[in-house]
């Protein structure tokens, strides 16, 4: 074992790795490297010792082999301390290796770009995660670099009498394992993925960087931040910020429900979206068509969501957006102050005028006019986002102390269309239970949603009991009602539906339902007393449909 130190250097990604190289070599390193990075040192004029050159075996099988190999993993390995290593290393010749810069083939790149899977495979990195697993272990002996971020501290560290803090060497080391099990949770995705009977494997990988900083979490008292897929696409990493303060914890959650439940009412043919059809097309519409041949097209395609505390204040189609904003604002006008709003088309002047009379901590939508962002853009705090990707996870994960509990995404709007009662369901109500169904399915539960023209008019959410949930949505549709016909809005015709998200445990919400003039409610069914609740619906001459398939969200 001789005295001069030596650096084993294999990156893909080359940002300020002559800086680092140079520094070394200047300071008497001896620097290892392979294939394309010693070319790259070596055409900037630093002197590079070929890996082959130390093995004593060549590059092979189209690079697929550089690396792996007793020389280089034994000289990372061995242990400075103890003599039987050291005498092994004298025995078999070795000289040891006391940095390791290596970065990974760019996998969580590649695995996005729709190449085939031959091609995809080609970029799993064996021995560049290898050699920085075998470097952080010995990390009292070994330095491993992974990111460029780190260089310049090392540099410091080296030029300020060549000992790097032991701190610094173990935060080294916990980045390595950090950044392989990213990888390889990647590669795990990749190739269970779209497997049916590997849809709950064994364990379950996660693939996640760390993205934009976060102010705190749910309070300011909380630290927080957000971590975005390496691996795959999805709606939060596609928006773009136009304006305003940077998103905190509460404003993220809020606006992916916003976003998941207004795409769950699909995008107009001008505003088509990148991504599977499962997850573009509205919740549930191969259930509908199913079910509902004969059901015409929707001819109220724009759709309007707001959000307050991760749960929707108001949700409406309409044929356009002034039509569908004003239904959503119009159901709840104080919940959706400091709220957000998504919408599914591009936002104009009209729309945005209107929006900015409003405080709110988020505009999305998938477009906006040069005037609509002009005038956005004179609210100082206001976030504007450019929102162009439908949801793409078909799983969901809920953090508990101690486990993760993962689920399929909800994507069944109902199982069967029963309807149960001597009144028949009114060919105009159908639409309108569909929707108030949809809509139920992203209001936390209990949820009960009294439903006009493909708007909510009441959401009754979050309560420890049905009853309440009603009595808060038929409260709230009244008060709506009322509102418009003061204000010359009204119609003079009262809601006539309502969604449930679960079953009537009673009949004490189809009592309710009935006072206050509700004709239709589609609810799953399947309560020990669901003859009770069809009996109250028969005696008020109400139409009640069972769907078979619930909708709780905790």
């Amino acid at each position: 074992m001789g005295g001069k130190k030596r650096a084993l250097i294999s990156v893909f990604d080359k940002s300020g790795i002559l800086d680092l190289a140079s520094f070394l070599h200047g300071t008497g390193w001896e620097i290892l490297s392979t294939g394309g990075t010693a070319k790259y040192l070596a055409e900037n004029g630093i002197t590079v010792t070929d890996v082959s050159s130390v093995t004593g075996f060549p590059e092979c099988l189209d690079g697929r082999v550089k690396t792996l190999h007793p020389a280089i993993h034994a000289a990372l390995l061995a242990r400075r301390d103890l003599a039987s290593h050291r005498e092994t290393l004298e025995t078999l010749k070795l000289e040891t290796i006391d940095l390791v810069c290596v970065n990974l083939y760019p996998f969580f790149e590649k695995v996005r770009s729709g190449l085939s899977l031959d091609e995809t495979v080609e970029f799993i990195d064996i021995g560049g995660p290898a050699m920085l697993r075998s470097a952080a272990k010995n990390f009292r002996d070994v330095a491993a670099l992974t990111d460029p971020a780190d260089y310049a501290e090392l540099v410091a560290g080296l030029a300020n009498g060549g000992v790097l803090p032991f701190a610094f060497r173990k935060r080294l080391a916990g980045k390595v394992f950090s950044l392989t099990a990213a990888y390889d949770a990647a590669i795990a995705r990749f190739l269970l993925e779209l497997d049916a009977e590997s849809a709950f494997p064994p364990f379950w990988p996660l693939s996640l960087k760390k993205g934009p900083p976060l102010r705190y979490g749910e309070n300011n008292h909380q630290n927080a931040a957000l971590y975005l897929n390496t691996d795959r696409p999805g709606a939060l990493a596609g928006m773009e910020q136009l304006h305003g303060k940077e998103l905190g914890y509460n404003n993220i959650r809020d606006l992916d429900l916003a976003w998941k439940a207004l795409c769950s009412f699909g995008f107009p043919a001008e505003h088509s979206v990148p991504g599977s059809p499962d997850n573009c097309a509205p919740l549930g519409e191969d259930d509908v068509r199913r079910l509902l041949p004969d059901l015409g097209p929707e001819t109220q395609k724009v759709c309007c969501a707001a959000v307050k505390h991760n749960t929707p204040c108001g949700i409406a189609l309409g044929p356009d957006l002034n039509a569908a904003f004003l239904k959503a604002y119009t159901c709840d006008p104080v919940s959706i102050y400091g709220g957000i709003v998504a919408v599914n088309t591009t936002v104009d002047l009209a729309a945005a005028e209107k929006l900015a009379g409003l405080f709110l901590e988020i505009v999305a939508a998938p477009g906006f006019t040069p005037e609509a962002l002009e005038a956005l853009k004179k609210k100082k705090n206001l976030r504007i986002m450019k929102a162009v990707s439908a949801p793409r996870e078909t799983m969901e994960c809920i953090a508990v102390d101690g486990g993760l509990l993962v689920q399929e995404k909800d994507r069944k709007l109902f199982e069967k269309w029963e309807v149960v009662t001597k009144t028949a369901v009114e060919s105009a109500d159908i639409a309108d239970m569909i929707f108030g169904m949809r809509a139920a399915s992203w209001v936390k539960s209990n949820a009960v949603v009294v439903v006009k023209n493909r708007a909510a008019l009441g959401i009754g959410g979050g309560q420890t009991n049905r009853i309440w949930a009603a009595e808060q949505a038929l409260s709230r549709c009244a008060a709506t009602i009322s509102a418009c016909e003061k204000s010359g809005e009204g119609d003079g015709i009262p809601a006539r539906v309502l969604a449930s998200d679960a079953f009537f445990p009673f009949d004490d919400v189809v009592e309710s339902a009935a006072a206050a003039g509700i004709k239709a409610i589609i609810q799953p069914g399947g309560s020990l007393r669901d003859a009770e609740s069809i009996a109250a619906c028969d005696r008020h001459g109400v139409a009640m449909v069972f769907t078979g398939t619930r909708h709780f969200k905790h």
